[in-house]
């Protein structure tokens, strides 16, 4: 396991009791480094959407946590976020929320000369993701070869 993976992974456990509390779900935490600073984020979630109130409660209680356990080497930023509503399909439980809803698809190498497919997410696996487009075309793609998907935004 990496060093980007064993911070992941217990930011996760730590602040899991605090979104308990508040039933906050957790969607994802990621420790990045964008430009010369790197970050540790949390993206939470809950019914009708996290407020800038919800983050700030969040952080004011993890980051005395942070401070006082310090098993990440150097500085680094702690920031709590909604995950937006263009967020991107990571674990199952954002599969099983989108089962049956648009989801815009963008693959790493053309496949069948396109980068970008869009259609309703029929079913996945472990391995593969399958859809199906507006002409009832139905399309699998193998999980490795997604760049991002994430649900279809109709303004």
């Amino acid at each position: 396991m990496s060093k980007r993976e064993e911070y992941e992974q217990k930011t996760e456990e730590l602040l899991l009791p605090i979104l308990n509390k508040y039933h906050f779900e957790l969607i994802d935490v990621e420790y990045v480094r964008e430009g010369s600073t790197w970050f540790l984020r949390a993206y939470i979630d809950k019914e009708g959407g996290i407020t800038v109130n919800d983050c700030e409660d969040v952080a004011r209680e993890m980051n005395p946590i942070l401070d006082e356990l310090d098993y990440i080497e150097g500085s680094y930023t702690f920031e709590v976020s909604s995950p937006g509503l263009g967020r991107p399909l990571k674990k199952e439980k954002d599969y099983v929320r989108n089962l049956g809803k648009d989801v815009e698809i963008r693959t790493y190498r053309p496949i069948q000369h396109a980068k970008e497919f869009c259609g309703t997410l029929r079913a996945y696996d472990n391995k593969t993701v399958t859809i199906v487009t507006k002409d009832d075309a139905e399309l699998s793609f193998e999980k490795s070869d997604i760049a991002l998907i994430r649900q279809a935004l109709d303004f």
